[in-house]
């Protein structure tokens, strides 16, 4: 056998094992993501809901510096707004 036809065969059974290999983890089920699915669960739990709105740019930039102030979620921050504006109407 020629010194390529060694080196080609080396080549196929190292993908072969790599083929057969076990699966990381980091792709298994213990990865550290969550899904959308399990995420909105955990939120329909704590009783929260999705609200989509539409606002200013200057407005939406404002909200997002008072949480980073606070260093709180951008999700805490504006719930936080909503009720002293409601409080306060």
């Amino acid at each position: 056998m020629k010194k390529t036809e060694l080196e080609k065969l080396k080549g196929l059974r190292v993908a072969g094992e790599m083929r057969r290999g076990a699966t990381p983890e980091r792709y298994g089920k213990a990865s550290a993501v969550e899904s959308r699915r399990e995420r909105r669960r955990r939120e329909q739990a704590l009783g929260l809901v999705p609200l989509a709105v539409k606002i200013d740019a200057e407005l939406a930039n404002r909200v997002r510096a008072h949480a980073e102030a606070g260093s709180t979620s951008l999700d805490e921050a504006v719930a936080e707004l909503l009720k002293k504006g409601l409080d306060t109407a």
